[in-house]
């Protein structure tokens, strides 16, 4: 059994906004409101949700470039919420990231080479000039990039190329988590594809683990493990990838799968067509916040928060009405 690399533990960003002449009283925005998970050594887990629902704020506190409101981060045994900026900044060795847009994540005014080199220069000092460059071109060829290219600049690459250099730096400083803050949804479908599987096969290679942040939930499925379903801020489903895709328990899960397009024109799958549009997050509904747009909302659903329990081993949802809408 792999041990637990990663605990989150009812871990709340709130962001309060100013108090001004024509804006009225401050209002609190709830990004993310009391997740909690654990990640396993080696695992790919997926954060799904649409717009807005916190996933990537969810990642940027655990890296810590976002401040918690409150809540523990474990990473490898240690809280690393309470580390100092300098230990954190250590920290992040074992931790880092891969953004959305590789095109505003790499400075245009450094070479890929200088861009893959940053991490060593502030991570691994103590290595020679020439083992650098070594480390450089090792890293390169892993993603794919000729290393004849080491002198461009980022704007001279196609998108997939820049993600895979965006790749390249975050394995340079040899890290054991790597957070994906939607890799792929700016690459090309085609594109889509070689960078998925160039991620699996060095999260293969390296033993690495992966948070996969995701709106899309195809590519979710392709490549996850177990996935967790977010909607305001919260954690509303979560178990492993084909139980949740086989049988979804909550009614935005089954509406989320039932938007995924089908391959094949014969395989009929009911549509399910959510009411309304999401709340504001400044002005939360009481109780499940999914119940203004729910088909099954209950009085209860509109007073009472629905905690996330396990409804069967491994499956976790956060619905009052479980066992009612559970095909």
């Amino acid at each position: 059994m792999s041990k637990d690399l990663l605990q989150v533990k009812n871990v709340k960003k709130y962001y309060v906004s100013k108090k001004g002449f024509l804006s009225g009283p401050p209002k609190t925005v709830k990004a993310v409101d009391g997740v909690s998970f654990t990640l396993k050594e080696g695992e790919i887990f997926g954060i799904v949700g649409e717009s807005g629902c916190g996933k990537s704020t969810l990642g940027r506190c655990i890296l810590r470039l976002t401040e918690l409101t409150s809540g523990e981060i474990w990473f490898d045994g240690v809280d690393i919420a309470r580390l100092s900026r300098e230990e954190m900044r250590q920290k992040r060795q074992e931790m880092q990231v891969i953004f959305q847009d590789p095109g505003a994540s790499l400075n245009p005014r450094m070479t890929i080479g200088e861009l893959i080199r940053e991490p060593l220069d502030i991570f691994m000092d103590r290595l020679t000039e020439g083992e650098k460059t070594a480390r450089v071109e090792e890293l390169m060829q892993m993603v794919g990039i000729d290393i004849s290219y080491t002198s461009r600049f980022p704007h001279e690459f196609s998108g997939g190329q820049r993600q895979r250099i965006g790749i390249a730096r975050a394995l340079a400083a040899k890290p054991r988590l790597l957070i994906c803050d939607e890799p792929v949804s700016a690459l090309d479908v085609s594109v889509r594809a070689q960078v998925l599987n160039l991620m699996a096969e060095l999260k293969q290679q390296f033993g690495l683990t992966y948070i996969f942040i995701s709106h899309d939930l195809s590519v979710v499925h392709h490549i996850c493990g177990r996935v967790a379903v977010m909607y305001l801020g919260r954690i509303v489903e979560l178990a492993e990838k084909d139980i949740l895709y086989r049988s979804p328990c909550h009614p935005y899960t089954k509406a989320l799968l039932s938007a995924i397009p089908q391959p094949d024109p014969e395989r009929k799958r009911e549509r399910v067509i959510l009411q309304g549009d999401v709340p504001n997050p400044a002005a939360p509904p009481p109780g499940c916040h999914f119940h203004l747009r729910c088909p099954y909302a209950s009085e209860r659903c509109r007073q009472e928060i629905p905690e996330l329990r396990e409804t069967e081993k491994g499956h976790w949802t956060a619905c009052h009405l479980t066992e009612g809408v559970k095909e």
